[in-house]
């Protein structure tokens, strides 16, 4: 990295924030924008994009004023583990059911990190297990399998 730039993580922020936010106000232009009080479709992802461009131009430029550590390791392994757990619990939704979704994702997830014991990541499944069928299916009312066909429910 240049020994001008006196702060990585602001520097990357900045230019990650830049590009999400100039991609918006550049996909926004092929709708109409419409005003404020008759918003078109291309409305709020402009002004949200502005709003995050101007965001990541303020860290950028910060990163060239204020000092700051450099950017540690890069936690490949964890980054996988959270991902997949997502990604199952999508794929676990609709076969498996809720309970199961919810067991997977937080088991595997809460393995990524490294204060990892067995006993309290199964209460925070369990719990959570049951918070999300109280919440989601016996409030809400939504239509979610508890246990889905894959386990002959």
């Amino acid at each position: 990295m240049p020994t001008f730039i006196r702060h990585p993580k602001d520097f990357w922020t900045g230019i990650i924030f830049l590009f999400f936010g100039l991609a918006a106000v550049y996909i926004g232009q092929d709708y109409p924008m419409g005003t404020a009080g008759r918003m078109g479709p291309a409305y709020f992802p402009t002004i949200l994009g502005g709003l995050l461009a101007l965001i990541g131009l303020s860290a950028f430029i910060r990163a060239f004023v204020r000092p700051g550590d450099a950017i540690g390791k890069f936690y490949i392994r964890e980054i996988v583990l959270i991902l997949s757990s997502i990604l199952l619990f999508g794929i676990l939704m609709r076969g498996a059911g809720l309970v199961p979704a919810v067991l997977v994702l937080i088991l595997l997830s809460a393995y990524a990190s490294p204060k990892f014991t067995w006993p309290a990541s199964l209460l925070l499944a369990l719990g959570m297990a049951v918070f999300s069928v109280v919440v989601f299916v016996k409030l809400l009312g939504l239509p979610m399998p508890i246990f889905g066909p894959w386990l002959g429910f």
